[in-house]
This record gives structure tokens, C-alpha cells and sequence, in this order.
């Protein structure tokens, strides 16, 4: 017989993030359920209820982050994928929340609706402040470039992409980064 857990909401509430974010990142969205969820914690599944409310309560709790990003005012173009790139890489590397977001976004509109309040409220600002012009554009090809980039390294485990170190991924995307976030846009 298992010993009787101890009585510790918030540590019961963290645990229960934990698994989520697991659960989403492994199984998608759709597939994850509140019942494996608490099973993988070890608790009924109507405390997840009572903690969270359901499905897509808990979803967005265990989804939300703010990525560190540094001010890229002053920086010189060369500077900015190294400034930029490794705050990515620690927040998808960190807890798995990035990846479970990342992973459900492309099945559920929840999850693509909490990217996009992600990337709109947090991220395109950033970028947007040092565009030459065009600032949504740039941002949102930025945007475009990051995502596919963390989709081929941890969703689609792309060899080229997944077994090369952080560095040498940030010199590989580094001209790409300049070139979109201060580069010439395009005439016409």
C-alpha cells in the first residue's frame, strides 16, 4: 500500500504543473487528459478539477511563461542572434513548458491563441524596437524563423538541427537574424 501523500496544496499544485507540462509536451493537446495527468501525479482526478477547473484551465497554467529577453537597443546588427538565441534556447531547454506550448499549438486553437498573446505581448516588442522599418513584418518573420526553428530541433528532431550544439546553431542562424530583423526589405 503507497504511503498517503501529505497534505501540501501548493506542492500538490506544482506537481500537478509538472505533469502537465509533460503530458502536453509528449502527447499534444487533444490527447492529454486530466485523468492521466492526476494518475501521473498520484492523486484523484477531481482534485486536477479543483486545482485548475479543467482541460484548458489547466493548459493555460501549465503554458505560461515570460521569456527572458534582453533589451536589443543599442546593440550592432552582428550582436543580435547572440543576444536573442541563447534567451531561446534556456526557455526551451528549461521545464518543458515551451515545448508542451510548441507542441500543442498545432492542434489546438487554445494553444496557438496562447503563442500568439506569447509572442504579441512579449516578444515582438522587443524586436520591433530596433526594426529599421517594417517593424511587424520583421518581427513576424523572426517569429516564423524561432518557431520553425524550435519545431525542427524538438518536435521533428531534425539530425542537422537537433545534434549540433547552441553555439554553432547561433552562427548557423546568425546572418538569417541580422538580415530579417535590419536588413534591406524588399522593394515592391
Amino acid at each position: 500500500m503507497a504511503a498517503p501523500r501529505s497534505r501540501n496544496a501548493e506542492q500538490t499544485r506544482a506537481e500537478l504543473l509538472a505533469a502537465a507540462r509533460a503530458r502536453f509536451a509528449a502527447d499534444g493537446y487533444e490527447r492529454t487528459t486530466l485523468r492521466a495527468v492526476a494518475a501521473d501525479v498520484g492523486i484523484d482526478p477531481a482534485l486536477v478539477i479543483r486545482y485548475f477547473g479543467g482541460k484548458q484551465e489547466l493548459f493555460a497554467a501549465a503554458a505560461d511563461f515570460t521569456p527572458d529577453l534582453p533589451d536589443l537597443a543599442g546593440l550592432a546588427p552582428d550582436e543580435l542572434a547572440g543576444a536573442l538565441l541563447p534567451r531561446f534556447f534556456a526557455e526551451w531547454d528549461r521545464d518543458g513548458t515551451f515545448l508542451a506550448l510548441l507542441r500543442a499549438a498545432t492542434t489546438s486553437p487554445t494553444a496557438a491563441e496562447k503563442m500568439r498573446e506569447v509572442f504579441t505581448a512579449q516578444v515582438a516588442p522587443r524586436l520591433t524596437a530596433i526594426a529599421p522599418d517594417h517593424p511587424r513584418q520583421r518581427a513576424g518573420l523572426l517569429g516564423a524563423f524561432v518557431i520553425g526553428l524550435a519545431t525542427s530541433r524538438y518536435v521533428l528532431a531534425d539530425p542537422g538541427i537537433a545534434e549540433i550544439g547552441h553555439e554553432e546553431l547561433t552562427a548557423w542562424a546568425a546572418p538569417i537574424v541580422r538580415h530579417v530583423l535590419t536588413g534591406p526589405a524588399p522593394v515592391g
